[in-house]
Order: structure tokens, then sequence, then C-alpha cells
């Protein structure tokens, strides 16, 4: 354990060296409550979307590698924001009419338009509880609603009317003079119609800790702030939070780094120290727009588990967390077999190694090895060619090149064999588009086939690249790549695709002369 915690001590992989700043937090003394703090917060206005599991997933690799570095007990708090009001309805749930009609209500006041759960609210923290807890994630759950109204936030609370005025001079700097004029950092919650108002706060009373206010109707209130009964602004929410439950550190995506001093500042003036902050690039849908949860574009937590296990979401997590990527489903196969190269790599790895391997992070140090003997994307490319509609049918020419295979000795594999099937048949089918070769390349494919139908080599995936290799330079394509371009494009439909002699090795050689001899006749176009 020493020899491995020296190295995490220099490690440059991204989770150590948030860790490390985490753990010069507390170089003069140990937190007072007893154990470090990580907070990932969720705002439980719409469905949740993979970068909400995102913040989770990496959060929980920083404090893995923290507990590595040091002896002092963590945390992990997911907080939802559930006492938002609704200020607009999600495009992607039914019931649209039914929501409408409960916008500005808290979420845990708004009816579940699923007709599952208590409220809408609650519908969505059980959808984001439950892939969390199918993913294995230990953590806190905690419900703004519950935190409100069980009296956890009331301290908090009645500090910050007592400190009101510091609070808004932090806020008001931030705000255009046209909102300044309306703005507080209370939000009553309206005793009559549950909704959250918007409304300027008349008086303040420090002594017993309520706010005055005048309706949308004109007529008044006095409410206490305790007990549920008014919620903060979500930007004083945010910082009044880490003050209240003391939080050590919390990562947020790159559209609230502007709002970082405020949340600092809130958190000071409430008596909390201000936790150590990461923040994260923004995940892009197909179109390089931010994905949103109300809009629900990009892909889902379900979509991505649809074509693939969930280790290589967790893969696509930890990479370049800085930097913006786009997540579509094209993105699936890749983190597949990028994922299950580094499974093979750690094995190889010394400790420092190990410890920038992405697979460190996704296992908590302790990953399975890859039993993939066969790639996602070749998978991919065999169900295309054999027109495959379940796993069975790509198993008959696994077992041939890799006769120790099987699905019992391949659990891997087999999943991903049944991920392959799907994800053929919803994006790989529909985008196929066969062309006829040119005379040149006509010319190279008869070589290809004359030399197979000859071929002495067995299933020898480098003697197969080696022939194919040669078959492309004999015939003078330059670049190369133009010659392995015709044979995806004539032989599998598509722009690219897979090292071509273990292709064939795959599928069989008599099946590829089969293949080619039906794509010269112009079979495949059909």
């Amino acid at each position: 354990m020493s020899s491995l915690r020296d190295a995490a001590m220099i490690s440059k992989a991204w989770p150590f060296e948030e860790a490390r700043r985490v753990l010069k937090r507390f170089e003069k003394a140990p937190p007072k409550k007893g154990y470090v703090l990580f907070e990932t917060g969720y705002g439980p206005s719409g469905l949740p979307h993979i970068g909400t599991f995102g913040e989770v997933q990496r959060t929980t690799m920083i404090r893995r590698a923290f507990e590595l570095i040091s002896d002092i007990p963590t945390r992990l708090i997911c907080f939802s924001d559930d006492v938002d009001g609704m200020r607009k309805v999600p495009d992607n749930v039914p019931q649209q009419e039914m929501l409408r009609a409960n916008l500005q209500r808290p979420l845990t006041s708004v009816p579940d338009p699923f007709g599952e759960y208590e409220s809408f609210g609650h519908h969505n923290n059980a959808m984001l509880r439950r892939f969390l807890d199918t993913f294995g994630f230990e953590y806190e759950f905690i419900s703004a609603t519950d935190f409100y109204k069980s009296g956890r936030f009331d301290d908090t609370l009645k500090l910050a009317v007592e400190r009101y005025e510091a609070i808004m001079e932090i806020m008001l700097a931030s705000l255009r003079e046209e909102r300044q004029q309306t703005y507080s950092c209370f939000l009553p919650i309206h005793p009559e119609t549950g909704r959250v108002l918007y409304v300027p706060i008349k008086h303040i009373d420090k002594v017993n800790h309520t706010i005055t206010f005048d309706d949308e109707t004109g007529r008044e209130w006095t409410l206490p702030v305790t007990g549920g009964q008014v919620k903060l602004q979500w930007k004083p929410d945010f910082g009044a939070r880490w003050a209240a439950l003391d939080v050590d550190f919390e990562m947020y995506g790159k559209d609230h780094s502007t709002n970082t001093p405020i949340y600092d500042g809130i958190c000071e003036v409430l008596g909390g120290r201000k936790p150590e902050h990461f923040t994260y690039e923004l995940f892009l849908d197909e179109n390089g727009q931010k994905i949103s949860k109300s809009k629900g574009n990009g892909l889902t937590i379900d979509e991505w588990l649809t074509y693939a296990a969930s280790e290589s979401l967790g893969y696509f997590m930890y990479l370049k967390p800085k930097t913006a990527k786009r997540m579509h489903f094209d993105v699936i196969p890749k983190a597949v077999d990028e994922y299950h190269q580094q499974l093979r790599a750690f094995a190889t790895q010394d400790d420092a190694g190990r410890l920038a391997n992405p697979v460190w992070h996704i296992h908590h140090g302790q990953p399975p090895a890859s039993d993939m003997v066969v790639s996602f994307a070749m998978l991919l490319n065999l169900a295309s060619v054999a027109g495959a509609s379940d796993k069975t049918g790509l198993w008959g020419f696994i077992k041939r090149y890799a006769p120790n295979a099987s699905p019992e000795t391949n659990p891997q594999l087999d999943q991903a064999a049944e991920f392959a099937v799907r994800y053929y048949r919803d994006f790989v089918a529909p985008t196929r588009a066969f062309r006829l070769p040119t005379d040149r390349e006509r010319a190279a494919f008869e070589d290809l086939l004359g030399r197979l139908k000859g071929w002495t080599g067995g299933l020898d995936d480098e003697a197969l690249q080696t022939m194919v290799f040669a078959v492309g330079t004999q015939h003078q394509f330059e670049p190369l790549r133009d010659w392995f371009t015709a044979l995806y494009e004539v032989l599998l439909g598509a722009s690219q695709g897979p090292r071509f002699g273990g292709f064939i090795a795959l599928f069989g050689v008599e099946e590829t002369v089969a293949l080619i001899e039906r794509a010269l006749a112009g079979k495949l176009l059909a």
C-alpha cells in the first residue's frame, strides 16, 4: 500500500490531482466533523440525463483517489434541489396540460405525470437513484424537501435572515439594475396555492426570523423562514447548502463557473468554509448543442445501457473532463473497445501506469480481466455482413475464430454480442449504403478473390492482413487507405470498418469469398 500511495501522491491522473487539493485543505488540522464530505447536486426538473450520472461518477473517482492517499473517512452526498419551483414543462414527458397547471409549484408538490410516485420530483429522484444503485455507487441521498421541512436547514436559514444585507450585497452586485429592484434571496411558498413566489420582500424580522411580502393579488403575508415555508433562490441556496453541510468538495459544469464567487461568498457569510471546486466541460448532442434535461436531447442513461455495458460509460466519463465532448450514439463502440484495451493493458503495468489507467478509477483499483477476444467494432461488422438477428448468429463465427471462447467463459463478449446486434439493427442497418466498385477497384477485388480461393494460411489475422495489404499495393492505390475504403464501402456499406485481415479471420475465408462475389455481381445493392 505504501508504494501505491507514494505513486498516487505524484500521479498526474486528474482524480489524484484533485484528491491532493482536497487533502491540502486539511494539512493544518483534520476536519472537525470527522470526515471529508464530497457532494454532488441535482436539479430534478426533468428526467435525469447522462451528465448527471457523470457528476456522481467523476466525484466518486476523486473520492476513491482521496481514500488511497489519506486515512480520513469520506462521505458522498447526492443532493436533490426538489423544492425548486417547476418553471417550465419538459418536452419529453406525458400529461403536458396537467404539468402546465402546476407551474411554479415545488417539484415534490407536482403530481407525477407517469402515475408511479407521489410527485414528479419523487419520480425523477427515483430514476436517478435507480441508476446510481444499479451501478453500485456508495452515496447518501438528500432531498431538499426533507432538508427544509425537517429543520436540518433551519439554523442556516435563521442566519441568512440575520445576515440578509450581506447576502443581498453579494447577489445585487451580480444583477442588472432592473432585477435588483425586486430581487430577494428568499422565495416564499404561498400557503394557499403552494406556488414558489418571486416577489419583493417588504420586511425582514431578524428576531423572529420571518419575512413579510405581498402575493400576486396584493395580500400581505408573514412567514417564518424555517420549516420548509420559504426557500432560498438557487444561487444563495448553493452556498447556504455548502455552509449547512460543511461540504469539502463539489464539481459542476462550466455554465456554473461564473457563479463560483457568489456561491463561495454566501457560504462564508453564513459561517462556512468554501469547498474545493472542479469545473468540467459540458456534454453536447449530435448537433453540438448542450444536453438539456428539459429538451431531452443527447443520450439518456438507459439508451447507453441498451447498447453497451455501464463500464464503457464510466470510461467515457473519465476521459478529459475539462474538454467538451459530443455525446451521441456513435461514441459508444469506440468507448467499449478502448475500455477493453485499457483492461488488457492493466495487467502489464507498474503502479504508476495502473494509477493513470482509467480502469483503476472505474473499478476502484480492482478491474476485472477482459474476455473480449473479438472487438465490439468487429462484432458490429460481423452482425452487418451476417445479417444477425440475435447473438447466437454471431457465436458460430466467434467459436470458429476462438475455439476456446463460449458464452459461459466469456460473459463480457457474450453481452457485447447481444449489444452489437441491437446497435447494428438500430443504427448501422438503416444507414448502410453499398456501391459497386470502379473498374480499377474491381480488378483489385478480383485479385483478392483469387488469392482467397487459393488461401492455405488458415485463420491467421496477420497473414490475411498482409495479403490484403499486398493487393492494394500491387494495384497502386495511393494512398493505400483508398483501397481499404473501397473494401468497406463495397462490402460493408460503410466508409469505415475493421482491420480487414481480422475481419476475414472472424467471418471466414469461404464466407468472405461469397461476400465478394455477391458484391461484384451487384447483389449487395438490394
